[in-house]
């Protein structure tokens, strides 16, 4: 499958662009520079839902969220506890606001988007105590929020399906926070894999390994003794896990572990689907306004995440 025009457009345009090498630039510039490719892309986005900005709990205090109702919602829905991509280094809630309104306006079911804190100020395993304890905070006040708690799910894109893979691992045994579903979104399943995908496209497309690179160089995961915990791809065990979605992209470096993910839930006996996008890019769920295809695909994506929640 060949690449998807629009993004061949993209990528050529950025191509053009000279920059100085990754590693000279800190964290704040690049994320003010995402922030600023972000705003006002998705002209389409659903504007009648009811948006409001809350405060869950993190690892080490209270935290920034974003609650999304569809519009016409019943008093409780299923919901989604959503944490943005990004590389635990850059994103935010504005970031992924077009995708999130969306997919709640296209699944019918409540979102929480968390604000989780980012690295380098906040190494690992900051990311992974806010996602625990905002995760646990939306069981815990489900009520307040019009979310039904038998059908609660994770999920997530990149660094933040990372998130939600281990938070449903975290969550696996605790009775009182039983997870209906994953919704893994081009996830990275540990921080360093030689898979045949990373040596493939790693330039060119979006996340290359010089950023992949300087992502693990800011985040600190990588010889951390809890490492392990970052890494749902080495985990031992993964059965009785919720079931879960896994999407890839055709030209992501990530897609071999995403597909490798989903097979060993599978053969856990996880009810595991895997569904790959074969011209899209990574990051594609945050570019509606790019190709009009991924439309079609979040649309997709919101009909499974509907179902699942049921």
């Amino acid at each position: 499958m060949s690449l998807d025009p629009h993004f061949r457009a993209m990528l050529d345009a950025a191509a053009a662009i000279e920059m100085p090498p990754l590693a000279t630039l800190p964290p704040e510039m690049i994320r003010m520079g995402y922030v600023a490719q972000r705003a006002g892309l998705d002209a389409g986005a659903p504007k009648d839902l009811a948006v409001s900005d809350i405060q869950v709990d993190g690892g080490d205090g209270p935290l920034k969220a974003r609650l999304y109702v569809p519009k016409d919602a019943p008093a409780a829905t299923g919901a989604l506890v959503y944490f943005h991509g990004g590389g635990f280094v850059i994103g935010d809630l504005e970031t992924h606001d077009d995708f999130m309104r969306r997919l709640c306006a296209a699944s019918g079911v409540r979102i929480i988007a968390v604000d989780y804190r980012l690295a380098p100020e906040h190494p690992f395993p900051a990311a992974h105590d806010d996602a625990l304890a905002a995760t646990k905070w939306v069981f815990d006040h489900a009520a307040e929020i019009g979310v039904d708690p038998a059908r609660i799910a994770v999920g997530g894109c990149s660094a933040g399906g990372n998130l939600a893979a281990c938070m449903a691992l975290e969550l696996r045994d605790d009775p009182a926070r039983k997870l209906a579903f994953q919704l893994l979104l081009y996830p990275a399943t540990a921080m360093e894999q030689d898979t045949q995908s990373r040596k493939d496209l790693a330039t060119g497309y979006v996340l290359t390994a010089e950023v992949m690179t300087w992502f693990a160089s800011h985040f600190a995961a990588i010889g951390h003794p809890n490492a392990r915990r970052a890494e749902p791809a080495h985990a031992d065990d993964l059965s009785g896990l919720p079931a879960a979605l896994v999407v890839t992209a055709g030209f992501d470096p990530l897609k071999d572990e995403g597909k490798a993910y989903a097979g060993r839930m599978a053969a856990a006996g996880v009810k595991a689907e895997h569904i790959e996008y074969p011209s899209f890019v990574h990051d594609f769920y945050i570019m509606a306004s790019v190709s009009p295809p991924v439309v079609d695909a979040i649309e997709d994506t919101a009909a499974k995440l509907k179902a699942a929640l049921a």
